[in-house]
């Protein structure tokens, strides 16, 4: 929607024009393997609004799961480095409808097996870096 594209057109603003922005709202994985290189780092941001573009696309919650594990071997051969942004949504109150809860779910399952594959995992709380891992 068009709230969305200002957030973008902000994002990419405030990188400036020495990033190279690639636009992959299904398909982060082929995208990773795509650009990755040994000099290269890639930021992606972000795992939570991948797993909502799959859930609105597939309407299949097995289906986006299935989908984890190619995220998972794209970062783990993946040469250079990968940066992963997540937004932590399972520390608040259960949403009251099906949807909410069923990207909840799907939003902390990517998280835990992109942690577990990660070399590092930091959470950020109130712009403070606390390391996980």
């Amino acid at each position: 929607d068009e709230e969305m594209q200002d957030r973008v057109k902000r994002h990419r603003a405030e990188r400036g024009t020495e990033w190279t922005t690639v636009e992959a709202p299904l398909t982060l994985p082929e995208a990773i393997d795509e650009h990755a290189r040994q000099d290269r780092v890639i930021l992606a941001d972000c795992l939570t609004l991948w797993v909502s573009n799959l859930l609105l696309e597939l309407q299949d919650p097995v289906k986006v799961e299935d989908r984890i594990p190619h995220l998972v071997n794209a970062v783990r051969s993946a040469p250079g480095s990968i940066i992963l942004v997540s937004n932590e949504v399972g520390c608040g109150v259960v949403p009251d409808n099906r949807l909410a809860r069923r990207f909840r779910d799907l939003a902390g399952s990517a998280n835990q097996a992109i942690a577990a594959a990660a070399e590092r995992v930091v959470w950020v709380v109130a712009g403070i870096p606390v390391h996980v891992k």
